[in-house]
This record gives structure tokens, sequence and C-alpha cells, in this order.
């Protein structure tokens, strides 16, 4: 038999303290403290509150585990500022790669001035320059960088498909370097209570995680999506969302199938009803009805459900409507900018509403630019509660950090800094973020699954941003500690 005693933990929040017996990856008792009995191995919670372990429900794990060894740049308020951190980063760090220099995080939309391949030529004349923009919808390159995969364009900042296809084609570490920087960036997760992630990542996740497994038991369960030009592969296979994988041992399991409706609010291609200041454009349509549905409909025949990346309201509107068609429960990712007619039809077509809430408090400069006059039914987090949609919460990293307490912090509070919260009437109670943080769990029960973790203190006592400081004292997956501080 394989035990674990979890002793003085309080379950649940405001919970009374209590030992907590764990046996064959289940919770199977709860007791007064102090209670005699043997157990193979003792967590002493030091009197933290016991809670299901956290779910990242949108995670580009790849991407996220490459971003932490990126230049950051994030800081940057105009093109010129963007290439003056970046100088400033490779002088402080003089052992850069000389194949490809690689930053990340700037944000556009609301710069003075524009990106081109000429300002990275003139600082760094012939080197290979590649800068990931925030949302991933955006990559600047260099003319060194374009001519290393083959292309030309007129202003080296590519967008949207362009975008992803050249990320696709840039120089990478290889794989077994890759996979140590995934173990790493899971682990770091764990450590903040993490026991699920579902990777997003443009790729055969399937084949990755399993060559990842025989290296090592990851820190996290892993929900494996499926990219659009997989999906023949995947019907193929016999995959099916919700399965697991053969050999995982419970670990890994078969995602939603993902489609793109738009692009994203940063880089104005988010599709929306209203066109965007300064000019007619709506944003981009990636995927309209006529295709949408048919892929839908065939992933949906064969128990793959969709997930459908929607952003503007035209888009949110496209998705549920293409899910009204099909008749297929599914979840649309971001759902960032909604109708109020849209709203209730989540919960009315079994639609889950996957959302970022740290995205809002990084996006209200621009979507007070971009979307003006529409902002109150933005990261419509109430709203969509109210009508009985079920909310999960992601990250989207590398978009945001993977780590949950930020985003339950921003649902509840709408800012992440001193400003007044953006749209307080949009923020939603503590217990429901976490509940949305944890993939619908509330508390902690004889017979769960043991995916728990044990915070220093009762988080529904803390403010925001004593949240985001939040110590986790140890992180449970299946019974087995992959985190203890």
């Amino acid at each position: 038999m394989d035990d674990l005693l979890l002793r003085r933990v309080r379950p649940g929040l405001g919970g009374e303290l209590a030992d907590v017996r764990v046996t064959d990856g289940r919770v199977a008792s709860i007791t007064e403290p102090g209670s005699a009995g043997f157990a193979a191995r003792i967590v002493d919670g030091h009197g933290g509150t016991l809670l299901p372990g956290l779910v990242d429900a949108h995670v580009h794990v790849v991407q996220w585990a490459t971003s932490r060894r990126r230049i950051p740049l994030e800081a940057a308020r105009s093109a010129g500022e963007t290439v003056e951190l970046l100088l400033a980063h490779l002088l402080a760090t003089p052992s850069q790669p000389a194949e490809l220099v690689v930053g990340a995080g700037f944000r556009d939309a609301l710069w003075p001035d524009k990106p081109h391949k000429e300002l990275l030529q003139r600082a760094l004349p012939g080197r290979a320059v590649a800068l990931f923009s925030a949302d991933l919808h955006t990559l600047w390159l260099s003319p060194a960088a374009l001519k290393l995969i083959g292309r030309e364009h007129p202003t080296g900042v590519l967008l949207e498909n362009d975008c992803m296809s050249a990320t696709a084609e840039l120089p990478t570490a290889a794989v077994d370097v890759q996979d140590q920087w995934v173990a790493e960036a899971v682990r770091a997760a764990a450590a903040r209570g993490v026991t699920q992630i579902v990777d997003y990542e443009y790729a055969d996740t399937v084949t990755d995680w399993l060559r990842r497994l025989e290296r090592g038991t990851p820190a996290a369960r892993v929900s494996c999506v499926i990219a659009r030009y997989l999906l023949d592969q995947a019907i193929e296979r016999g995959h099916r969302t919700d399965d697991v994988l053969p050999g995982s041992g419970g670990l890994l399991t078969v995602g939603p199938f993902k489609l793109f409706v738009d692009g994203s609010l940063n880089t104005r291609t988010a599709y929306c009803h209203d066109p965007y200041p300064g000019g007619d454009s709506l944003g981009l349509l990636e995927l309209p009805p006529a295709e949408l549905v048919p892929l839908m409909r065939r992933a949906s025949d064969h128990g793959l459900l969709p997930a459908v990346h929607a952003i503007g309201d035209q888009a949110n509107k496209i998705a549920l409507d293409a899910f009204e068609e099909v008749g297929c429960p599914g979840r649309i990712e971001h759902a960032q900018l909604l109708s109020p007619a849209d709203v209730p039809r989540f919960a009315a077509l079994g639609v889950v509403a996957a959302v970022q809430p740290a995205h809002q408090p990084d996006d209200r400069d621009v979507a007070d630019r971009h979307w003006t006059g529409r902002t109150a039914r933005a990261f419509p987090y109430r709203s969509l509660l109210e009508t009985g949609a079920r909310l999960e919460l992601g990250s989207d990293a590398p978009v945001a950090p993977l780590d949950p307490w930020d985003g339950i912090a921003s649902a509840i509070s709408r800012t992440d800094d001193d400003r007044p919260p953006w749209h307080p009437e949009q923020s939603i109670p503590f217990a429901d973020a976490l509940a949305a943080a944890s993939g619908g769990r509330r508390g902690v029960a004889v017979g769960d699954v043991a995916d728990l973790m044990v915070t220093a203190a009762d988080p529904a006592s803390l403010s925001p941003q004593d949240l985001r400081r939040l110590p986790v004292t140890a992180t449970i997956l299946g019974g087995h500690v992959t985190h203890q501080s």
C-alpha cells in the first residue's frame, strides 16, 4: 500500500486543523490532528491550508520554457527603446549565442514608432535577431534572420500565420535540451501548486510528451492539445479528447482540437464588429464559417472536442454560431470581447469560457485605445459567471507567467499595480476564481484524486498582491510529492 500522511493541514478555505491520509492516489481519510497511524511518507503542513491542485488551462509549454531564457523586452515603450534594451542586455551578457539573438515580450500597440528590420540591422549589423511580441502573434526579424530562414519581407515584421510559420523555421535548441528546459519549467509550476497543464504548443504534443515521459516523470499531468494540421493523424491514431495515453500512468491525456478564428488585440488582428480607430480594418478572420464548421464537425464526430481561439466580438459570435450549428460542446479560448447577446450563449451551448485573467491588466491600455467605447464588455468574467458559464483559468504562458495565483489575483482585483481596478464590475469572487483555476474543484473530500497543494496561509484571507506572493508549502500529484518547501 502506497500511503501519504499530511499532518496539521486545514482542508478547504477556512478549514479546521486535521490530518489527511492519502492511499493509492486518493484521499482516504480526514481525521482529528494527531491521530494514530503509520504512513510510508509524512508531510507536515504546519497549519497550512489544503486545497485542490491548480490547473493552468492554457500553456504553450516549449515556448514558455524557452522564453525563460530569452532577452526580456516587456519594459520597452517604443521600437527604439526595444533596441536599446536589446543592446544593453547583450553588453551585460556577452556570451550570447552567435547564430541567433532572441528577445521576447514587446508590446507595440501603443508605440509612437514602428518596428522595422532596418532598426535591428543598424543596431546589430549582420546579426540574426528574432524578437517575439508578448502575445506571440508578431515576430520582428532582422535581415540576417530573414535570410537564415530563406525569406524576404519588406519590414521584417511578420504577423499571425506568417509569424507562426517563421517561428517554426527558426533555429532551436536540441530536443534533449528543450526537454530539460520543459521539465524545469513544469517543476517551477509545481512549486506554485500546479498539478495539471493543458499544452497548446503548435506541435505533435502527444509524441513529444510520450518522449519526455521516457526521460522522467513530469511534475504535473498534461493534456496534449491537437493542432489543426494533425487532425487526420489524431483520427488515425484513434485519439479522443480526455483519453488517457497508454503507458503514461494516467499522467498524459488527449486534449481538445485547436482552431483559430482570429488574431489578437495587441496585433490589432482580433476580429471585431467595429473597425479599429483610424481606418476600416475589422481585424483578421482566420477561419470563416464555411471552413470552421466542417473542421469542428469532423473533429467532434471522432471524439475530439474543439477549442476555438476567439478574441474579438465578431470572432466569438462566429465561434458560438459554429458550436450551435455542429451541436457539440467544447471551449472558446480567450473570449476577450463579447457582444451582450453572446454572453449567455456559452452556458446555453455548453461551451467553456477558457480565459486568462492576467491579460486584462496587461491589455487595459491597449483596449482603451483600440476598443474605445466597448471596454465595458471586455474580459467580462462576472457576466459569464452570472449567466452560468463554466470558467477555466489559464495563463497562455509565455504571454503571461505560468502562475495561476497571478491570474486569480487579476480576476478578483482587475488590476496588478497601483492603478484603480479596470471595470471592477467584471471582477469575480475569490472562491469562484480559485475553483476556475482548480479544474472546477471547490474543496477536498474523501475519495478525491490526491492532486493537492498546501498553502502557507488561507488564501481567502489575503489581498490580491499577497496572493501573488503566497508561499506553497507542498504540492502533491496523485499522492506523490512534487514540491515541498
